[in-house]
């Protein structure tokens, strides 16, 4: 058997989000159709390789973007709670370019600190935990490929370590696309490279693209 194990960690698709809503760990957020192609447009990528277990965020629009990738395996679905998006105190209200809230006082209390950061869950514990997944995901999968799906906040974080980066970061710079695939490939149980592709980005909007400049009204942490 190979010595060689590959974790691809991916975002989930599109989600049906009309109001804008930063939905975090709510429940009762899935794929919109857009969303669902992206799942299959992966699925239909990863279907000729090594890929031996498939495990996903408990959350809605992780388990249906994993979903099609099991299928064309013919695995079961695995859930590991690990995976989950990270926790955020604006969840269930909209947050987007040009919305003014961050001009709202009853917010300002929560952004004292970004290298914490004060809204949401600490960067550090996202990194404990996600790695912790990773390699739970590497060791059901030796010398195999395994595919975890979870969420780009976490997913950016655990990346950012694995690189030996800063944690605390502008958001607007994550590369970490919808439906993105973010590698960890191990020789044995050292990490030995990360790699990073997008194979669905002809079906990402534009203004969802890493790098792509803010649209008003609209925001890239909906579909974290």
């Amino acid at each position: 058997m190979s010595d060689i194990t590959v974790v691809h960690l991916m975002r989930h698709g599109e989600v049906h989000n009309p109001d804008g809503v930063l939905y975090g760990r709510r429940a009762g957020y899935h794929l919109s159709e857009l969303g669902r192609q992206m799942a299959d447009r992966v699925a239909e990528h990863l279907q000729d390789r090594d890929v031996t277990h498939v495990v996903a965020s408990p959350l809605e629009r992780a388990q249906e973007t994993a979903a099609p990738i099991a299928k064309v395996h013919g695995l079961e679905l695995a859930t590991d709670g690990r995976l989950i998006e990270a926790g955020n105190v604006f969840e269930g209200k909209t947050f987007g370019v040009g919305d003014g809230a961050l001009r709202k006082p009853g917010n300002w209390k929560h952004l004292t600190n970004p290298f914490r950061p004060s809204w949401g869950e600490p960067y550090v514990e996202q990194v404990v935990r996600m790695m912790s997944a990773i390699e739970a995901a590497r060791d059901a999968a030796r010398g195999h490929e395994a595919v975890a799906v979870s969420h780009q906040l976490p997913i950016w974080i655990v990346r950012s370590f694995a690189e030996k980066r800063r944690l605390w970061h502008d958001p607007r710079r994550r590369q970490c696309t919808l439906a993105s695939l973010t590698s960890f490939t191990y020789q044995g149980d050292k990490l030995v490279s990360v790699g990073y592709s997008e194979p669905a980005r002809d079906l990402v909007p534009a203004h969802l693209l890493a790098g792509a400049k803010p649209v008003k009204g609209k925001s890239k942490a909906f579909g974290a």
